[in-house]
């Protein structure tokens, strides 16, 4: 393009086709930053999942430092012993600075399920709260429930899922109806582990696995099940507790917010099925899942945070869930 400036010099500026060179250009350099930009965003949102799981094995260990022993995985409530009590993620709330909801929960009535306090929509504890150490930036689940299955309170969907040990364990509950369930690791139903039940060791066994992905199928697209997506919360959320007293692999139930390994990490090709385990309502064995690239992460019982690989062995996997099988993985 040619024009002629105040003086009536002759001026050159931007043909036509040089203005589309220098924006393809442009387009071209943006291509090449976008992933770099996407992979240090994902480096970040798997380093704050860590710190996350840091955060909560550190709040297991104060709580076994104030009470001797580690959180009930699932439990019936304290004070009455009704039915569908709490998750560990009440129990250690104290110690992820979350007074505000533990000094006013009730520990009878459900108390993780319909109790009026706890589930109330008007003075609301869990109600819409999130609770920034329960969830991983990466996860492509949904932050809320889509409605309530808790008498009207709409709970948060979690990132992380405590371990009770894993299929291959001795003595596994395998005729529950909801998959097996098994009570040789951190977290199960009425558990009430030290560090010296661990006999494998608390640095060689798991005791907090990542759930922040959806359950996928053969083709790698996400099954949502009926309640917004299928981890091992199930539909009532991450307060959801045990339906009876039994413990461990003699309870014979839903082992809400706890899961007993089965499958690799990231598995596909799963189902909405109890009968596998997998189940939305709710599957005792839902595999430990992340949007990050190459595995999940894990809080192991000594407050340390591996990544567990895809590529890692159904086998090793499950030898790190049991905390008493007398197999000691120390390289994974």
């Amino acid at each position: 393009m040619i024009s002629f400036d105040v003086s009536g010099k002759l001026r050159r500026g931007f043909t036509l086709i040089e203005l589309l060179v220098v924006i393809a250009i442009i387009a071209i350099l943006i291509g090449l930053l976008l992933p770099a930009v996407q992979k240090i965003r994902e480096a970040a949102n798997r380093m704050s999942c860590s710190n996350n799981l840091k955060q909560i094995a550190l709040a297991m260990h104060g709580y076994h430092d104030a009470n001797g022993k580690f959180p009930k995985g699932c439990s019936v409530s304290d004070t009455d012993g009704s039915a569908w009590g709490s998750s560990w993620k009440v129990y250690i709330l104290p110690y992820i600075e979350q007074d505000n909801i533990w000094n006013k929960w009730q520990h009878t009535s459900s108390s993780g399920y319909t109790n009026a306090n706890n589930t109330s929509t008007t003075t609301p504890l869990v109600h819409n709260t999130t609770i920034k150490p329960y969830r991983c930036p990466s996860s492509v689940i949904p932050a809320f429930y889509a409605s309530s299955n808790n008498n009207g309170a709409i709970e948060m969907m979690t990132s992380y899922t405590g371990i009770s040990g894993s299929t291959i364990d001795s003595g596994v509950n395998a005729g529950n109806g909801y998959g097996p369930n098994s009570g040789t690791g951190f977290l199960f139903p009425n558990s009430t582990q030290t560090f010296a039940s661990i006999s494998d060791g608390s640095s060689n066994t798991m005791m907090i696995g990542e759930q922040s992905d959806h359950l996928r199928d053969a083709n790698n697209a996400p099954i949502t099940g009926g309640y917004t997506a299928i981890t091992s919360q199930g539909p009532h959320g991450w307060t959801m507790g045990a339906g009876n007293a039994s413990v461990g692999a003699a309870y014979g139930d839903r082992t809400f917010n706890c899961t007993t390994v089965r499958y690799m990490v990231k598995q596909n090709g799963m189902s909405n099925n109890c009968s596998n385990g997998t189940c939305d309502n709710t599957g005792n064995n839902i595999p430990l899942s992340a949007n990050h690239t190459g595995g999940v992460n894990a809080a192991m019982g000594d407050g340390s945070v591996k990544f567990i690989k895809s590529t890692t062995t159904l086998q090793i996997l499950q030898w790190l869930a049991g905390g008493s099988d007398g197999q000691v993985v120390s390289n994974f």
